[in-house]
């Protein structure tokens, strides 16, 4: 890869991060509702996920999604019921206050990864780009070891920075809602956010 490539590939990364989607809206409701943590966690499933999609490409394993069809499937399944329940339990909390937390106990840490992951494997757009996109963009038959190394290292900085910065933004604005007791209209608006994102997901399976 040369400088023009990996530039292209940066720019490609990012703007492709930054749109809103299943994973940017469950970064910021995380964040939001559990804390700068938990958007941290799930941010790094997300990146951990694109990575394995990364890798599938660059190992030349892109017939893996076809092979594997019925795995990617239950995968999105999974995802959009989890995101589904998430969506509903947000509603009915309503009424709490958010609490805002320094730190958080390593289980629902654990969980926050885990859904991260789960959503990004579940993503049609991302099995798409990986598997196809990527590889024709990259020329994956002529990378190095170093080059491989470079473009995951690419994918980290753009996808977890991205990612990182609306958790971050997520929490600020949590904190401007509740100050102004508007937490009840914005766990109401993420809920039904979730459970419109795990239906989409269900239905597109």
């Amino acid at each position: 890869m040369n400088i023009l490539d990996t530039l292209a590939l940066f720019m490609i990364m990012i703007t492709l991060a930054a749109i809103p989607s299943t994973s940017v809206a469950l970064v910021v409701t995380r964040s939001a509702t559990s804390g700068l943590w938990h958007g941290a966690a799930v941010s790094v499933g997300i990146v951990l996920g694109d990575l394995i999609f990364a890798l599938l490409a660059i190992l030349g394993l892109t017939v893996l999604s076809e092979l594997m069809g019925a795995l990617f499937l239950l995968i999105r399944y999974a995802a959009g019921v989890y995101l589904i329940w998430f969506g509903i339990n947000l509603i009915r909390s309503r009424n709490q206050t958010i609490q805002l937390k320094r730190s958080s106990s390593t289980g629902g840490l654990i969980a926050s990864f885990l859904t991260g992951l789960l959503v990004t494997l579940g993503d049609v757009k991302a099995i798409f780009f990986y598997a196809s996109l990527f590889p024709t963009f990259l020329e994956l038959s002529n990378l190095g070891y170093g080059e491989i190394a470079w473009v995951l290292g690419v994918i980290i900085v753009t996808v977890g920075g991205v990612k990182l910065t609306y958790a971050v933004l997520a929490k600020k604005v949590a904190t401007i809602a509740r100050r102004f007791s508007i937490a009840k209209q914005a766990k109401v608006a993420s809920g039904s956010l979730m459970i419109g994102s795990g239906t989409y997901l269900i239905i597109r399976s």
